[in-house]
């Protein structure tokens, strides 16, 4: 029996989950190497440590291999090989006996969730830790502990995947999702999981926008990526997103780009008023992921982000907490597919149509009205109109409004509309003029 996309997409993500990611190492191959199980044409590429991308290098890479707490009796109360969690990552080497006093001004624990991990990061600052509960904490005594972490850096590389799909215009719909946060379900595994099967449902279409696509480090994947490509990507890309926080099941948010008035931006809202009613709008100032590199100054790429709960903004965020029990489920994994899956289609699908006719068309020619009993798009008009879809949206096809343009000022959702006008585009009574 087919498992059902719903069941392959959560049964990925679980998969991904394993993982010791970091924004260098092995962890993010192995991540890399599972996509392109799904994706066989995705395209691996790495660049060395000392890379110069702007203003920034890339790091040398990050070798984990134990690393631990023994207490004043010699018994190991943290071990990061049994959760990852507990070091933090990028901690170089030590070896040593310290007191509680010392040993705490390198721990780090979260008294909002006392039992949950927290997920710390040292990528650019020397320096080593230890991530615990806060009722680890609590338990701590005076006296001196044993602490060894076995990690190593060496001149690696940095790793990331490409996908390209080929569509009738070179103008591109651009996507982004980050590789780096290791056992982080819904602010990690989720973006790259969605991205993958967005990406496994769009390669089998015919497609008006190509699509490109990349699986990175945050941060210093995307600056890097842009040093690049960023001339393609400034020339070609229409709309863009950055997906991250897919999983949960909680409302919807948005984050705009900088411009704020992009078609990234506006396809985002159209979509999103029909799909989640109480979905939450932030402000650009509110933003934190790789929107910040693809909306820079000079960079100005039209990127948006649509996300369930936003990072930074629910509980479990940066904490074991942010896992398949808790958060993630497979409802909204597949919520969030299907929501990209209308908005990557509204945009390959505006366009303005336009009369080919002078005047109304006499729509019973053509099987579109019927005195006696209304059209099978009568039911999706608004209780404000008079007329019914087919002839508010001819009232509008000057060439000039786009789809997403006439959705908004008849009150319908563009994939509606997006019907409609295909048929009334094989009847011959309209032409699609791309903007």
């Amino acid at each position: 029996m087919t498992l059902s996309i719903k069941k392959k997409i959560f049964n990925f993500a679980i998969g991904l989950q394993k993982f010791p990611r970091s924004i260098t190492g092995k962890g993010n191959r192995q991540t890399l190497n599972s996509i392109k199980k799904v994706l066989p044409n995705l395209k691996l590429y790495n660049v060395k440590s000392g890379y110069k991308a702007f203003d920034w290098t890339v790091p040398d890479e990050w070798i984990f291999n134990d690393a631990y707490i023994e207490d004043p009796n010699g018994k190991k109360i943290v071990d990061a090989k049994k959760n990852f969690l507990h070091l933090v990552n990028y901690s170089h080497p030590i070896k040593k006996k310290i007191s509680l006093n010392e040993l705490n001004k390198n721990l780090f624990s979260y008294k909002k969730i006392p039992n949950a991990i927290p997920y710390v990061t040292s990528y650019y600052k020397k320096t080593w830790g230890f991530c615990i509960t806060q009722n680890q904490r609590k338990k701590f005594k005076k006296g001196l502990y044993k602490v060894n972490v076995n990690t190593k850096f060496k001149k690696g590389q940095l790793d990331y995947g490409e996908y390209f799909i080929k569509g009738y215009s070179k103008k591109e719909i651009f996507l982004s999702s980050y590789i780096c946060h290791p056992y982080m379900a819904n602010n990690e595994i989720s973006g790259p999981t969605i991205l993958t099967f967005l990406l496994d449902y769009f390669r089998k279409r015919k497609n008006y926008y190509s699509i490109r696509a990349v699986f990175i480090p945050e941060t210093i994947g995307s600056i890097v990526y842009l040093s690049k490509k960023l001339p393609i990507l400034k020339k070609n890309v229409i709309a863009g997103f950055n997906l991250s926080c897919l999983g949960d099941q909680r409302c919807y948010s948005f984050l705009p780009s900088r411009n704020g008035k992009t078609l990234s931006d506006k396809v985002s809202e159209s979509v999103l008023k029909w799909t989640d009613k109480k979905y939450k709008k932030y402000s650009w100032l509110e933003r934190g992921s790789d929107e910040r590199q693809y909306c820079s100054p000079g960079v100005d790429l039209p990127v948006a982000s649509v996300t369930r709960s936003k990072f930074g903004e629910y509980p479990e965020y940066h904490t074991s907490y942010d896992d398949f029990h808790r958060v993630v489920t497979p409802s909204g994994l597949l919520g969030s597919y299907e929501l990209y899956i209308k908005l990557i289609d509204a945009i390959q699908n505006n366009y303005c149509p336009k009369y080919k006719i002078l005047c109304e068309p006499k729509l019973s020619k053509y099987n579109l009205y019927n005195p006696l009993r209304k059209n099978k798009y009568y039911k999706y008009s608004h209780k404000s109109t008079i007329t019914d879809p087919i002839i508010n949206i001819l009232s509008y096809a000057d060439g000039k409004n786009s789809l997403l343009d006439i959705s908004d000022k008849i009150k319908l959702p563009i994939w509606i509309l997006i019907d409609i006008c295909d048929e009334l585009y094989k009847k011959k009574l309209i032409k699609k003029i791309r903007i």
